[in-house]
């Protein structure tokens, strides 16, 4: 049986830290670090993936082939991205990568986080909005890419979804906890939003598992299976940077990244 009582260091594998109790292992002197940044390429990739996929309906097309059904005429028809606006709840790493990516697609890019200005924004080469509904008001799409806290569970609500374009597009690659579901559902139901979702409120707790959420059978939702962060390359640098937490640990008694400093 392990001995509890020796652990001093818990490092998660990623950056969301949520499924750890970090106040209680600082209450047992227990550092929790996390490896923020190491899998941003990763989730901005999937983010911009979904939306394409929303755009030209990649999945519908695939599933209709596969039941041999030929709908040129339908799926033929799609807005385009380039000249649309994308609008980013959330400017970290992972929402910084996403902008660089929208912008390559020739999109513009605005956004909004607690600790944007202006001129940061600026030296982004984005717009700046001064609050989440002003960014859903004014984008074609919507991209979430907070952290789960306190301040940001059921952040995305029914006012913020109310504030956006019948029609336009909302993309979470962040935790499902900081949308208010129902919200969202009602939002798809509408306004005819078309939602792709890498994250849900029931997910399996295991790698593989029975799923069941009303959501993914709207119509418009494209879901994912969270994989977000779940490539070779992403894989890779958390590894890399995990073993250099404990490097840095076991020579300065003080791991870089700590989440929950005492």
């Amino acid at each position: 049986m392990l001995d509890g009582s020796k652990l001093r260091l818990i490092i998660r594998a990623g950056a969301g830290y949520n499924t750890i109790d970090v106040k209680a292992a600082a209450a047992r002197k227990i550092f929790v670090a996390n490896c923020p940044g190491m899998n941003s390429v990763a989730v901005a990739e999937l983010a911009m993936g979904l939306l394409l996929s929303l755009d030209r309906r990649i999945a519908d097309n695939v599933a209709d082939l596969r039941m041999g059904v030929w709908n040129k005429k339908e799926y033929g028809r799609a807005k385009g991205v380039y000249g649309t606006t994308l609008g980013l709840v959330g400017l970290g790493q992972i929402g910084q990568e996403t902008a660089a990516r929208a912008k390559a697609f020739g999109m513009k890019v605005i956004g909004w986080s607690r600790s944007l200005t202006p001129e940061k924004a600026a030296a982004l080469g984005i717009g700046h909005r001064a609050s989440i509904l002003e960014v859903a008001r004014d984008c074609d799409t919507l991209s979430i890419h907070l952290a789960l806290n306190d301040q940001t569970r059921g952040v995305i609500n029914a006012e913020v979804f109310a504030a956006m374009k019948p029609g336009s597009f909302f993309i979470n690659t962040s935790r499902a906890e900081v949308v208010d579901q129902a919200a969202l559902a009602s939002a798809i139901r509408a306004k005819g939003l078309r939602a792709g979702l890498d994250v849900f409120a029931n997910e399996p707790s295991g790698a593989t598992g029975a799923f069941e959420d009303a959501i993914v059978n709207l119509p418009g939702v494209h879901g994912t299976h969270h994989i977000g962060a779940s490539t070779d390359q992403a894989q890779e640098a958390v590894a890399a940077e995990t073993v250099r937490i404990v490097e840095v640990f076991q020579a300065t008694g003080t791991p870089p990244n700590v989440v929950n400093p005492f």
